[in-house]
């Protein structure tokens, strides 16, 4: 797979990505993440993903940071990966189509 960051690839981390793509359901999504992370985890993870929502609607930083709670760090961070990363924000949000939006 062209694209990935080959610092995250082990057969540990293959296991994680099989057992996310086994989920079916928001239920089960819910179930397996409430078990697999801790609250502050899950909701970093959830903040991560609002906030690169929030920059593909070019929102500012001042606004992003007032609506979910990130700092100006995490916003930089998110940015940084949503135009130099490995591009996966922006294949979730061709899936859920907010890219067509």
């Amino acid at each position: 797979m062209e694209g990935y960051n080959s610092k995250l690839t082990s057969e540990n981390m293959d296991f994680l990505c099989e057992a996310i793509l086994s989920l079916e359901t928001k239920e089960e999504c819910y179930r397996f993440f409430e078990d697999l992370c801790t609250i502050n985890e899950v909701q970093s993870i959830e903040q991560r993903l609002q906030v690169a929502k929030m920059l593909k609607q070019k929102r500012t930083y001042t606004d992003i940071a007032a609506n979910t709670g990130a700092s100006t760090a995490t916003i930089s961070r998110v940015n940084r990966c949503l135009h130099y990363g490995s591009d996966g924000y922006n294949l979730i949000f061709d899936k859920v189509g907010l890219n067509n939006k």
